[in-house]
This record gives C-alpha cells, sequence and structure tokens, in this order.
C-alpha cells in the first residue's frame, strides 16, 4: 500500500485536489511530475508549480515543477518525454486540470465552451495519449500503472444536464475517457478509474460557484486519500470504476470522516454535482 518510487504526472497540480494527491503520494516517497500553467502568483489563485514543489518535497517525494497548457499536445508529449528521463518512467497518470462554468446555454460564450472542451476533454486525451506508452513499460516491469481521472460517473438524468449543459458534458467526456481506455487498456494491465467526491470540496474553484459554501465542505485532503487507496490497487483488476471518495475510504476500513470536514464537527455536507 505504497507509492514509494511511483512517478506520476498530475496535471493541474499546482494547487488544490492536484496538490493534495501530490503530497499524498509524495508522503510515500514517490517522484512527481507537476504540468499545471500557473508559474507566477496570482491573488485570486494562491500556489504555483513552484510552490507545488516546495511541498511535495517537504513532504518527502522528489517534484519536478514544468509549465505546461495540456491543450498543446506538443508540450503534453515533451513534458512527459522530460519527466520519464527525468525519473526514469511513468507510472501513473492523474488527470486532474478542469475549467468549470455553470452556466446555461444562451449564458456560455464559446470561448468558455471551448476552455472547458478544452481542458477537460482534450486535456485529458492528450495527457492520456502521450502517457500510454510509458504506463504499458510500467506494466510490462510490474509496477501497478494507473491512470486516474478527477469525473463524475456517467448518469443520463436530465437534471445534471439542464442548468449547464456545456460543463456537464465536458466533466462527461472525462469520464468516457475512462470508460473507453480502460477496456481498451485491459489488456495492458493499465488500470483507468474515476474518482469523484461526494461533497463540495473546499478548493479555489468553489470562487466561481455562486451557491457553493465552503464551510459545508470537505478538505481536499479526502480525495487524496481516495485516490491513494484506488493508485495502490491491483490495477489489472481495479479498472473502469466510477469511485466516490467516501466509499473508497469506507472500503479500506475508513469510516470516521470528521477529520476532513472544513467546519470541525459539521455533519450537514453540501453535496456535489452528479451524485444521486
Amino acid at each position: 500500500m505504497s507509492l514509494r518510487g511511483k512517478t506520476l504526472f498530475i496535471s493541474g497540480a499546482s494547487r488544490g485536489i492536484g496538490l493534495a494527491i501530490a503530497v499524498r503520494a509524495a508522503r510515500d516517497g514517490a517522484n512527481i511530475a507537476i504540468a499545471a500553467k500557473s508559474d507566477q502568483p496570482n491573488p485570486r489563485l494562491p500556489g504555483t508549480i513552484h510552490t507545488a514543489a516546495e511541498a511535495i518535497e517537504a513532504a518527502g517525494g522528489k517534484a519536478l515543477p514544468m509549465q505546461v497548457d495540456i491543450r498543446d499536445e506538443n508540450a503534453v508529449a515533451e513534458a512527459v518525454k522530460k519527466t520519464a528521463a527525468h525519473f526514469g518512467g511513468v507510472d501513473i497518470l492523474v488527470n486532474n486540470a478542469s475549467a468549470i462554468s455553470l452556466t446555461g446555454t444562451l449564458d456560455t460564450p464559446m470561448k468558455r465552451f471551448d476552455l472547458m472542451f478544452g481542458v477537460n476533454v482534450r486535456g485529458t486525451f492528450v495527457c492520456s495519449q502521450a502517457c500510454i506508452p510509458y504506463l504499458k513499460e510500467s506494466a510490462k516491469a510490474g509496477r501497478n500503472p494507473h491512470i486516474l481521472n478527477l469525473s463524475p460517473p456517467l448518469s443520463m438524468k436530465p437534471r445534471w444536464f439542464g442548468p449547464h449543459v456545456a460543463y456537464t458534458m465536458a466533466k462527461y467526456g472525462m469520464s468516457m475517457c475512462v470508460l473507453g481506455m480502460a477496456e481498451e487498456f485491459r489488456v495492458d494491465g493499465i488500470g483507468v478509474n474515476a474518482l469523484w467526491p461526494r461533497t463540495i470540496i473546499a478548493t479555489a474553484a468553489l470562487n466561481v460557484i455562486a451557491l457553493a459554501d465552503p464551510k459545508k465542505g470537505r478538505k481536499p485532503e479526502i480525495m487524496a486519500d481516495a485516490a491513494h487507496v484506488i493508485l495502490t490497487r491491483d490495477a489489472r483488476s481495479c479498472t473502469g470504476n466510477f469511485f466516490i471518495d467516501d466509499e473508497v475510504l469506507a472500503s479500506a476500513g475508513t469510516k470516521d470522516l470528521d477529520q476532513y470536514a472544513v467546519t470541525p464537527g459539521n455533519k450537514q455536507f453540501q453535496p456535489d454535482f452528479f451524485v444521486d
């Protein structure tokens, strides 16, 4: 149950859930490639690839910070190649980077539509495509390779489409990558799964969600601990799943989730989207 010596390529790992997953892996002694756009500090979005690298190394891991626009296939291919050269391979891909706009059809500018599809769907596909040859080599070496997408379980209920159809399609695009790639690369021994929170997670992303109350949410560490459980499971048998964070932790014996509450003692959490 350790990621020691494993190499993770994590998109959007400069802050939030991506950084929490990176730090949790670093505590095992993992190598982390940070692929994100934030190179300079932004007062509205704290955290850069450099501060993330500092946190990862302070936790006991090794970091490779890289400024990467994951929509650019050439930049991603170069970053993955650099990661493999620096650490000796790639064992795990975490498709965490995402763009959000909870707007209806008439209120979604095409620029925002293109950003969501560019980051969520194209970015996930590009990063997966670039990493898979290395993940196949990892499988041959018995290193238990995984792809983990931070995306929701697929549901065709109209309630998840009506208020924000563009965002739903973009997130479900990530989930469809899980559905397809899990089957496509099952024979290669690459585990491909999705992970999604039951409650809202207190990250900077909540700033663009009008009715979200971080005080009624959980910390990113719940997603990091759930991801750790998934990424240490046998990739050949654990694939094609759409996991929910608290269910993953319960399956690993962690049922007391009080430590993850933003507000200590709170029992009334605000549910996230896409979880019935």
